[in-house]
């Protein structure tokens, strides 16, 4: 009898192995699939915007959320995508927070320099303007400001710049209870040319005004982890999935949320790709044309 009993015993246990063995080969190939991923080239995203008072178009390339420091964004991928967005031709390019990883507050100061030369490639007529993110304020805004001022990229802290035909207001962040809207739009108003605002956090945007009509922001990384379209990650917005990802038409006025860059957290994304928006801004009369044609 000891010896069908040995048998079956090892037969079971056979099989549990395997079983064993195929959930980790799947469980290594998620994470696998997941950092590379978090690695890839952006995906480019186009919307065009109509926007008043506008006498020609204007192309502008978003982005958002490179946190260098991880694993998966060091200068060599930075520097890729940067060829990336050149080759995309825009007239500005705005960059909309979180350039360093972490939480430490030396971080910036430790981190940041190995971007600098990547950015300092930026190609764009009307300049490399950004503002900062959470991230940024908490791991050394001075160290931030000083690193993209060697860059030759202007930052933005609640204050406006004019860019060729529009006013580019930077709206300081949100998430870190550094923003202040009200004197951005103030700062751009007295420009007198149409209002384009950039920030970190998109939850600024239910209390613009009307001649807000456009809002570019990150920090979300569209959930980073999705499965069958839930967040396995943190909800980092205070109105869960109304401003997640992508391009969001309330009334008169567009947000577009890029998906970022790099990572925060694990150097991993899943269902969450990290992007590059292309956002072409053009007269009314344009897009009529365009749909009459």
């Amino acid at each position: 009898m000891a010896q069908p009993m040995r048998s079956r015993y090892d037969a079971r246990m056979r099989k549990l192995i395997v079983l064993l063995a195929g959930l980790a080969l799947s469980f290594a190939g998620l994470v696998g699939w997941c950092y590379r991923e978090a690695t890839s080239d952006p995906v480019v995203r186009r919307a065009e915007v109509a926007m008043p008072g506008l006498d020609r178009p204007v192309r502008i390339a978003l982005l958002s959320d490179i946190h260098i420091g991880t694993v998966a964004m060091g200068p060599a991928r930075l520097g890729r995508i940067v060829g990336q967005v050149n080759a995309l031709e825009p007239d500005l390019v705005v960059i909309a927070g979180d350039f360093i990883f972490g939480h430490d507050p030396q971080g910036a100061a430790k981190l940041g320099p190995p971007m600098v030369g990547p950015l300092r490639q930026l190609r764009a007529p009307l300049g490399v303007a950004a503002v900062l993110g959470n991230h940024d304020y908490w791991t050394g805004p001075q160290a931030v400001r000083d690193q993209l001022q060697r860059a030759g990229v202007t930052v933005l802290e609640n204050q406006a710049a004019l860019r060729g035909p529009i006013a580019l207001g930077g709206v300081s962040d949100d998430f870190s209870h550094h923003a202040d809207a009200p004197a951005t739009l103030r700062a751009a108003r007295a420009l007198g040319r149409p209002i384009v605002l950039v920030t970190h956090s998109p939850d600024i945007a239910p209390d613009l005004p009307g001649d807000a009509r456009l809002l570019l922001a990150g920090h979300t990384h569209c959930g980073q982890a999705l499965i069958f379209g839930h967040n396995i990650a943190p909800q980092v917005s205070r109105y869960g999935t109304r401003y997640r990802c992508g391009l969001v038409r309330e009334g008169t006025r567009t947000v577009i949320v890029t998906a970022g860059l790099g990572t925060s957290g694990v150097p991993f994304r899943l269902g969450a790709r990290p992007d590059v928006w292309l956002v072409t801004l053009v007269p009314p009369a344009m897009v009529r044309t365009r749909k009459a044609s």
